[in-house]
């Protein structure tokens, strides 16, 4: 008989629907492509094209090392993804968290998507076998893959990471990291990653303030992390971008990065920055975060310090603390939409081409100008004056 593949796979992948929907199966499994082939007397191709139809329509999906699932009809959606925020505690952590999940949560109703926010959890004391339990958990329930915010906060949430998303490959779950690689100095990119431009940022943060007749800029970083070493990257940058210029030798756009201390109390730690930055005569600082600005502003405000003609300072990320007094915050937006959108793109092309190299996916930001750098009723100079 000659076979005709085009009509027959169509056959074949009505016949699978038709046994998926009536809930016929061993448990819920999926025949292999060979075990189709062979009960349907046809080749491989044919059954492998057969697969992919289902496939195409959602009706099954694939997990490496363990063949074909059926996705259950009763799921509330069959475009469900898990997130994972691994936001560092503290006073703002609600709102840098809300901030990340905005982004997210519009594109969740503008495209139909569940998003499950408590399928993964990661303690200390967890096991590898914990990991993988819940990780086979969220596949039976539907899951496709996971966006996780990668924790900066310490080496050993770092480890935790490691062993989780290995345990998410190994299972053929997806995963996409946001904003961050995971927490180390030179850590190699091991999984996808969409983030904002903080090359760009920590650049125009610099060239800004630079633009305003700074001339002793400061860095303050928090962690080890890709986010602060790439903003660290644009500020040299544009302090080495600024002294051929002629506009001055010695001291002048010398850079100086300083780090807040992990173990201080936030209070503390503003207070043994501040000194530091005086000491150093610094009159323009570039924070690694809105709320570290503010914090900043209030300990230089304490000590009759002027933001911002003596000391100018940016920030971050556009929290909603960075306009929420009278001293704005000049801060560079994370733009949360657009790293969502860009992030389910990244994800889905990994579900296709799960070997496939991993990616960065750098996604442009905005420096919003408030207070914090320009005295009020002062215009911001225009990019012409500041370069």
């Amino acid at each position: 008989m000659t076979e005709t593949p085009l009509f027959k796979y169509l056959q074949i992948a009505q016949e699978l629907e038709s046994d998926i929907q009536e809930g016929d199966g061993d448990h819920g499994k999926f025949p292999s492509v060979r075990q189709i082939a062979h009960d349907h007397g046809v080749s491989i191709v044919t059954a492998s094209r057969a697969v992919q139809v289902l496939r195409d329509k959602g009706l099954i999906r694939t997990v490496n090392r363990s063949g074909c699932h059926p996705v259950s009809p009763s799921s509330p959606s069959t475009d469900r993804w898990a997130i994972l925020l691994r936001v560092t505690p503290g006073q703002w952590h609600q709102a840098a968290k809300a901030m990340t999940m905005a982004g997210f949560e519009s594109l969740a109703q503008r495209e139909g998507l569940t998003l499950v926010s408590d399928a993964f959890v990661l303690r200390k004391g967890m096991t590898e076998q914990d990991y993988r339990s819940q990780v086979r958990a969220a596949l039976d329930g539907g899951i496709q893959g996971v966006f996780m915010l990668p924790s900066r906060l310490n080496d050993a949430g770092a480890r935790q990471e490691e062993v989780f998303l290995n345990g998410c490959r190994r299972a053929g779950l997806a995963a996409v990291l946001i904003e961050r690689n995971l927490r180390g100095n030179d850590r190699p990119l091991e999984y996808d990653l969409v983030c904002t431009d903080d090359v760009g940022g920590g650049a125009e943060s610099t060239r800004h303030l630079i633009g305003l007749g700074h001339h002793r800029i400061a860095f303050v970083a928090g962690s080890p992390t890709s986010s602060h070493n790439d903003r660290i990257a644009g500020y040299l940058f544009a302090l080495l971008r600024a002294r051929p210029a002629g506009r001055g030798s010695g001291g002048r756009w010398a850079p100086l990065v300083l780090e807040q201390s992990p173990t201080l109390p936030a209070k503390v730690a503003y207070r043994e920055l501040a000194d530091q930055l005086l000491a150093e005569r610094a009159d323009g600082v570039v924070c690694y975060e809105d709320y570290v600005a503010m914090g900043l502003i209030l300990e230089f405000m304490v000590r009759g310090v002027r933001v911002p003609q003596d000391i100018a300072l940016t920030g971050f990320d556009d929290l909603p603390i960075g306009n929420a007094f009278a001293m704005g915050i000049t801060s560079y937006a994370f733009p949360s939409k657009e790293v969502a959108r860009q992030a389910l793109r990244v994800i889905r092309q990994r579900l296709k081409f799960p070997l496939d190299p991993p990616v960065k996916v750098v996604v442009p930001g905005k420096l919003v100008v408030r207070e914090s750098s320009v005295p009020q009723g002062r215009a911001a100079p225009s990019r012409r004056q500041r370069t």
